[in-house]
């Protein structure tokens, strides 16, 4: 089974989504996203595999998104969503476990077990 991690090391949910996949026996592909973004391509697969809008992804409470101006209320379109995050990793929303054609969001991690 082929399992990608997008993880932030400093975060709790992603460090104890790591943890739930090692403990079921899986060793993910980590991906440190904010070191090196994913592309606006990779975004809107992962966004497709989740099945939600780019929206969804951003983190709102974010220092940046707040400097930024980025509300929920926003209407941007899902290449605008993308672009975003694409240029500001620090907004994606963490972690991101992806597994086939599926993918959901570490929060909370017990959301791993539907899809490994």
């Amino acid at each position: 089974m082929s399992v990608r991690i997008y993880h932030n090391p400093r975060c709790s949910k992603s460090r104890a989504s790591l943890q739930l996949l090692n403990d079921k026996g899986i060793e993910p592909e980590i991906v440190l996203y904010l070191d090196v973004p994913p592309s606006i391509e990779e975004l809107k697969d992962v966004v497709a595999k989740l099945g939600l809008g780019a929206g969804a992804l951003i983190r709102y409470n974010e220092d940046l998104a707040k400097e930024l101006g980025i509300a929920k209320s926003d209407q941007r379109s899902e290449h605008e969503w993308l672009a975003l995050m694409n240029e500001n990793p620090v907004l994606i929303e963490r972690p991101i476990i992806v597994s086939g054609n599926k993918a959901v969001i570490g929060r909370p991690p017990e959301n791993i077990n539907d899809i490994v």
